[in-house]
């Protein structure tokens, strides 16, 4: 740029530059735009299943941690385990849910339920109020007797 063309600038009357220009093709715009748009993450899992089984030994463990791993619920029942294998059993089940982080509890004297995380174990208000004989406290209160 010489001093008459910064001249000619400062009057405002100046020579317009040729500027280049590049567009992409149309093609390659839209299909970007729609590959953009239809990329949708939705992480379902279309059927539960649960595993419901009563352990004879340890050596069982490690196929039910497998399961807990692979986002299947289990169902314990030791009833018929002698209770050192069932406790650790529970103890080894209890660490694995807890590293995948889902939830475990006691439901009935012998059974157990253990879940990863995408199951949330939520308890009925009515067992809870049950099982502190809260229902039976407070109506014979209210009524003036037992029930």
């Amino acid at each position: 740029m010489g001093i008459v063309d910064k001249f000619w600038g400062w009057l405002g009357i100046q020579n317009e530059e040729e500027q280049e220009i590049y567009e992409l093709p149309e093609s390659t715009v839209t299909e970007n735009k729609k590959n953009v748009a239809n990329v949708v993450s939705i992480h379902t899992n279309k059927t539960m299943k649960v595993v419901v089984s009563e352990p004879e030994n340890f050596e069982e463990v490690q196929l039910y941690a497998d399961h807990l791993r692979n986002r299947k619920q289990l169902i314990l029942n030791f009833e018929n385990t002698p209770k050192e294998i069932s406790q650790r059993i529970i103890d080894f089940l209890s660490g694995t849910t807890y590293s995948l982080d889902g939830d475990s509890q006691q439901i009935g004297p012998h059974i157990f339920v253990f879940t990863p995380n995408n199951i949330e174990i939520t308890r009925d208000h009515r067992s809870s109020m049950r099982k502190n004989n809260f229902a039976s406290s407070t109506l014979g209160g209210i009524f003036g007797g037992e029930r």
